[in-house]
């Protein structure tokens, strides 16, 4: 399992588009541990870019604070789940707790 996370300086970035990296981490869902990780540098923010880049780097969740609708439909058509509503953290222990199943998400923090 790949696990995309928005970050800016060096933690969770509130909203997904206006991150300045993407913490890629690679989760072995039995162990339940994060068995590797990559910053990436995303392309230029436009509608439907970051659901397609974060497809071809094998992402199947994203992990984020906020996302806007249409957003969230194009990284469900891209088959990227997506978590919004998460306060900021470090992109390794999110993606731990995730794994764990004790991560807590709620209300999506974008209003679009």
């Amino acid at each position: 399992m790949k696990i995309a996370i928005p970050v800016a300086g060096g933690k969770l970035c509130m909203h997904f588009g206006h991150c300045e990296q993407f913490a890629l981490l690679d989760g072995d869902e039995k162990a339940k541990n994060v068995t590797g990780i990559r910053m990436l540098t995303p392309p230029a923010h436009e509608p439907g870019v970051l659901p397609r880049w974060l497809h071809k780097e094998g992402a199947s969740v994203i992990i984020a604070g906020g996302m806007g609708q249409r957003a969230q439909a194009l990284f469900a058509e891209n088959s990227i789940k997506v978590v919004v509503g998460v306060p900021a953290g470090e992109p390794e222990h999110i993606a731990r707790q995730y794994l764990e199943g004790t991560l807590a998400a709620g209300t999506n923090f974008c209003d679009h």
